[in-house]
């Protein structure tokens, strides 16, 4: 603790040490800025390089981003799964996909030509299965008509409905038949006893 005769060092005051907290911050900042601008800068230069690319894809196809997004750490998005980053070095790109197992790696390299070539090839695989998709899709369905077309085209040889008509009607006929005898059997069965009653008072 200090006596109350010690003098305070009059250069020792708080604003300038805001002032160099400030400063450091700035500095850190700049720092920051500089890497942020450095990445997107990296990033924009593969995003023209795949320019051609991405022109190339139809118009019908919205599965893909292709844009730079801005941020603490920016990322050139292919689509929603997929997209490249700038590594801790700021030069060694890191073309990158989510999957359910976790975020793999497709291609890394500090040379833009091959990460350019993985994007391509995947935007290519990509436009290709939905194209497959979208063909076994409708297959099945053309397979179908073709085949009924056929079927329509070459008569039978003989009406199959005459033969299950008639075989049905023969068929009502015995389980009628059938039917009646049962009945008859379980009324005699019944009514013996008064038959047989019957049959003695008609005796002379």
């Amino acid at each position: 603790m200090k006596d109350a005769g010690e003098k305070i060092d009059p250069s020792r005051k708080l604003s300038d040490a805001i002032r160099d907290v400030k400063n450091a911050f700035a500095d850190r900042d700049d720092v920051v800025v500089d890497m942020r601008e450095a990445h997107r800068m990296r990033l924009d230069l593969l995003a023209a390089e795949l320019a051609p690319v991405f022109a190339d894809v139809p118009a019908d196809i919205d599965n893909f981003d292709f844009v730079v997004s801005s941020g603490l750490q920016p990322r050139l998005w292919i689509d929603a799964v997929s997209h490249v980053a700038m590594g801790r070095d700021r030069r060694t790109y890191r073309f990158l996909k989510d999957t359910r197992i976790g975020r793999v790696v497709l291609a890394e390299s500090t040379d833009m030509k091959p990460v350019a070539d993985s994007v391509t090839r995947y935007v290519a695989e990509r436009i290709v299965e939905r194209q497959r998709m979208m063909e076994g899709g409708a297959e099945p369905a053309v397979a179908g008509m073709k085949r009924a077309a056929v079927a329509e085209a070459e008569p039978p040889l003989r009406s199959p409905q005459r033969g299950k008509g008639w075989s049905a009607f023969m068929s009502g006929i015995g389980l009628v038949a059938a039917g009646a005898l049962v009945g008859l059997a379980v009324s005699v069965a019944l009514f013996w006893d008064r038959i047989v009653a019957m049959g003695l008072s008609l005796r002379p």
